[in-house]
């Protein structure tokens, strides 16, 4: 029995993969529709804790300006990835002035966090690049990437349970699951891709792609020896700065009269 499982469960690692929308082999023991469903579960419980604290910011200004940027990024990420258009669009604002961090759930869901314009003094471009990168991470199946990584390990923990006939050791694997898919960074393989396309979003929504450089330039000197949240979760690939600039000529030329893209509608959780 104990030799049965252990053979399933490697062959279900062996077998479980997956293109993503990049071309990317990618790691898929769960589907992107699986993720969206209990990402969406997850996000109503974390922005439910986020009312709880009333820290949800329903300043009109403030909710007009993420609304107007994230809106052009999503008619543009709905044109090149159409599997996107119906998905739930929307963003928690976070009162949270010390925390430099965004994100973007499979589905559509996002946060962000006072902290980024209090600390970054963002422009309108800049802040186009950091959602575009987030959305970008969406758009690649990275949630579900994550996911699958977070279940890989948690099967690791199953085998070794039923192999030492420790119940309690089986069962701790569900919770690291869960733990793991919250909290596992993405890939420097990932950041890329997500680098890349974010910028694109950015720029075909009507946003300068100089910015992406900036945006990352200042994202390094915030904090000092203690990197923003954001970057525990977000590893720079090697020479990132260096990357984006190179991509920059390309880009413009997406888009060289710097036209707005229309906005398409984003709730502002309150």
């Amino acid at each position: 029995m104990k030799r049965t499982l252990l053979t399933v469960l490697a062959i279900s690692l062996l077998t479980a993969c997956a293109t993503s929308p990049t071309g990317r082999k990618q790691l898929m023991l769960i589907s992107p529709e699986s993720a969206i469903v209990q990402s969406k579960a997850a996000y109503l419980d974390t922005v439910g804790d986020f009312d709880k604290q009333n820290k949800l910011v329903d300043d009109p200004k403030m909710a007009d300006r993420v609304a107007t940027i994230t809106g052009r990024l999503v008619t543009e990420a709905i044109a090149m990835y159409p599997n996107s258009r119906n998905w739930e669009w929307s963003v928690a604002i976070v009162d949270d002035p010390e925390t430099v961090n965004a994100w973007c759930m499979a589905g559509g869901r996002m946060a962000v966090y006072t902290g980024l314009f209090e600390k970054l003094k963002l422009t309108d471009a800049e802040f186009a690049q950091i959602m575009g990168h987030e959305i970008s991470h969406a758009l690649a199946n990275h949630t579900a990437e994550r996911m699958s990584r977070a279940m890989a390990t948690t099967l690791g923990v199953v085998a070794v349970g039923a192999m030492s006939d420790k119940p309690g050791v089986t069962m701790a694997g569900a919770a690291v699951a869960a733990k793991l898919a919250l909290e596992l960074p993405n890939s420097r393989t990932a950041e890329s891709e997500a680098d890349r396309i974010g910028m694109e979003l950015a720029v075909r929504a009507g946003y300068d792609p100089d910015a992406a450089v900036t945006l990352w330039q200042k994202m390094g000197a915030v904090g000092g020896a203690s990197p923003p949240q954001f970057l525990s979760t977000h590893p720079a690939p090697g020479n990132r700065e260096e990357a984006l600039a190179k991509l920059t000529p390309e880009m413009r030329k997406l888009n060289p009269t710097g036209k707005l893209a229309p906005v398409h509608p984003v709730e502002i959780v309150r």
